[in-house]
């Protein structure tokens, strides 16, 4: 196939867009589509300190790239990548040994922060802790709590997360498939901080899973392939295949997801319940129960009896 706006040979078929683009204009476009994602997220922004998470993999090293590219003649912004440490020996080294490689090679300051050092414990530890349970649901929860109290500390104004198309369609339908509202109206991009937490953001909202990987290997970025040993338990996995079949049969289907929650969003935190706690009475972190779920897992771990309920799906 031939590029639809050039001679030359096409890289990628973009069926939503019925679209053929090379190399070049590949990149083009997903650098656009980003520029566009950060300026309708972020409008305004004046500068500051921007977290970006930075795991090693493909997502967050285009995240990382493209929000790099899109502030970099901004003298009064300052980029800090974050990567987080769960104490997954045989997956997070290598994904870390990336993160260093990238951020070294695009001039961004770059932060571990560790699940033994917050914690006192570490994802390897709660697996033989809490047998039975899902690794992914305590995992999660203590990972977004670790970038979001780190980025706090940095005093940052927004949090990068490397969100893409597909993550986020597979989390609106997860979500409307549980009912779980309250989520649901919590996705990021976030238009405004709320009490402790730092506004996280998706510039990678609109662009296809497969299409970062192409983008990352086409512009040589470093970014580790693995996959987390823990993964395949993961709820998501079966809201996942559900979107590559409506997907396929029906193109379109994740940006139909993306602007259902869009629209559902606002009128959901317009009816939010504004009795709830905004504090975890243990750590103070914002919770919407009087222990934050972080807190719950850990104590969890230090007596699994405590909450059998801990296998719930993340």
């Amino acid at each position: 196939m031939r590029c639809d706006l050039c001679s030359d040979d096409a890289v990628v078929d973009q069926p939503y867009r019925r679209a053929h683009l090379c190399d070049a204009h590949f990149r083009d476009s997903v650098e656009e589509r980003a520029r566009r994602e950060l300026h309708r997220q972020v409008p305004g922004f004046r500068g500051g300190v921007i977290a970006v998470a930075l795991s090693g993999g493909k997502d967050s090293a285009v995240a990382l790239a493209l929000t790099q590219h899109y502030f970099q003649r901004r003298s009064n912004v300052r980029l800090v990548a974050l990567s987080v440490d769960e104490g997954i020996s045989s997956y997070r080294p290598s994904t870390l040994e990336q993160a260093r490689a990238l951020s070294a090679q695009l001039g961004v300051e770059h932060r571990v922060v560790r699940f033994s050092e917050a914690y006192g414990t570490t994802t390897e530890q709660a697996v033989r802790m809490l047998p039975g349970t899902i690794p992914c649901a305590y995992c999660g929860v203590w990972r977004r709590q670790l970038l979001n109290r780190a980025a706090r500390e940095l005093d940052a104004d927004l949090l990068v997360l490397g969100f893409n198309l597909d993550d986020l369609a597979q989390t609106v339908l997860m979500n409307l498939a549980r009912t779980d509202l309250d989520r649901l109206a919590r996705m990021a991009p976030h238009r405004q901080r709320q009490l402790g937490m730092v506004p996280r953001i998706a510039p990678l909202a609109q662009i296809p899973e497969r299409e970062v990987f192409l983008y990352a290997h086409l512009r040589g970025l470093p970014f580790d392939h693995g996959e987390c040993p823990h993964s395949q338990s993961a709820a998501r996995n079966v809201y996942r295949r559900a979107v590559w079949d409506l997907e396929e049969a029906i193109p379109g289907t994740r940006q139909a997801l993306l602007r259902t929650q869009e629209r559902l969003a606002p009128l959901l935190l317009g009816a939010a319940d504004p009795s709830l706690p905004a504090r975890c009475q243990e750590c103070g972190e914002p919770s919407t129960g009087t222990l934050c779920r972080a807190c719950e897992f850990l104590a969890a771990t230090r007596n699994p009896i405590v909450m059998a309920s801990a296998s719930a799906p993340p």
